[in-house]
């Protein structure tokens, strides 16, 4: 019997040395397949978890910070055990062997995280974003309202609602016109009659504009002319895209672009906010010229982006953040807020992700 049964134990050791050469010889890959994605995914909702806490801690006028991920370091193993169980039967005088074994893998990470912070980080963000900069987020697709409503303060003597590019004004701020100008930029875009390029001057970081006048564009062209105080008996279909307030021609449009930061504080004006927090006095309300309340959805930013909020946890939310007792979320469903999300996390990568992170950074070992 005990023969036979280190027969079995031989044999089963075989197997279990077979399994475990063939399951090194995939575990890289399968390793891999069940691992990253599910990171990915881990980081991605994180980092839009941190950008919309920021957005809400700028409307309660709390202080934003931004943690960076610096690395995530995935040690995987391949564990193997085989194991050997006796029973001795006294009555009958047998003797039992029984073999186990098993075959598993470990992922124990560790995980780097690094504060954005120190005079770099403070200077790209608040920094007026590059005009070039600009220039490559429209000409990667993105709308020209959308990109012009977050990131242009003002053009010539249009003003885009200067006055939220900080803490919520308690005034009404100054957009209807560049929101009409906004409008007519769309239409010419939507019908290929407006195109935005860089000067063949590699010295000048200024933009040119062209307009491809047609006879249904007419009125529009003469409308944008009188908006940026350029007289329509000039017709010039051709202008110079600057930020030299002190140079004014009728062929220049001079651009006050906002920073990062203002883009933030802008979108966070149009955060929902609970009614007991208003009788509070937590958060400043805005006036119109009547002494009611203004709407900030009108605004250029607030026509596209809108932060709502719950007492309960969303169940329709595409992303949600615990705070000061409340959910704040934006809707999975609304497109408009979604699209204007995505374009700040990119206008913020490509402006404040310049900068190097400050150590020193806080490294996690995550336990299983």
């Amino acid at each position: 019997m005990i023969r036979s049964s280190v027969k079995r134990l031989y044999f089963a050791c075989v197997i279990f040395l077979s399994a475990l050469c063939g399951c090194q010889s995939s575990f890289g890959p399968i390793a891999i397949e069940n691992t990253h994605p599910a990171y990915n995914q881990a980081i991605v909702t994180s980092l839009n978890q941190q950008m919309l806490l920021n957005l809400v801690r700028l409307k309660y006028r709390d202080t934003p910070y931004f943690l960076d991920v610096g690395s995530v370091t995935a040690s995987l193993e391949l564990v193997g055990n085989l194991g050997l169980g006796a029973e001795m039967n006294l009555d009958s005088g047998t003797n039992i062997l029984r073999p186990n074994f098993g075959i598993g893998y470990a992922d124990r990470p560790t995980i780097s995280y690094a504060p954005l912070r120190g005079e770099d980080f403070l200077k790209s963000v608040m920094a007026p974003i590059p005009l070039e900069a600009i220039l490559i987020i429209i000409q990667s697709g993105w709308s020209i309202d959308r990109v012009f409503g977050l990131t242009i303060e003002r053009i010539n003597d249009l003003s885009n609602a200067p006055r939220a590019s900080g803490p919520t004004p308690e005034n009404e701020p100054r957009y209807k016109e560049f929101k009409r100008l906004l409008s007519l930029l769309r239409i010419l875009q939507l019908d290929s009659h407006l195109e935005i390029g860089a000067l063949r001057d590699p010295n000048s970081k200024d933009l040119v504009v062209l307009f491809k006048e047609g006879p249904q564009q007419h009125n529009i062209l003469e409308e944008l002319r009188l908006l940026l105080n350029i007289f329509p008996d000039r017709p010039i279909n051709k202008f110079i895209i600057t930020d030299n307030f002190l140079d004014r021609r009728d062929d220049h449009w001079a651009v006050r672009a906002r920073s990062i930061a203002s883009v933030l504080f802008y979108l966070s004006q149009n955060i929902e906010i609970p009614n007991d927090h208003i009788v509070g006095g937590l958060v400043t309300l805005t006036k119109n010229n009547n002494g009611k309340l203004f709407n900030w959805n009108d605004t250029p930013a607030g026509n596209v982006f809108k932060v709502r909020s719950s007492h309960q946890r969303p169940d329709n939310a595409f992303i949600a953040i615990p705070y000061r007792g409340y959910w704040f979320y934006i809707q999975d469903n609304d497109l408009e807020s979604k699209s204007t999300f995505m374009l700040l996390q990119a206008l913020f990568n490509l402006q404040a992700g310049q900068a190097k992170a400050i150590a020193p950074t806080l490294t996690l070992p995550v336990g299983r």
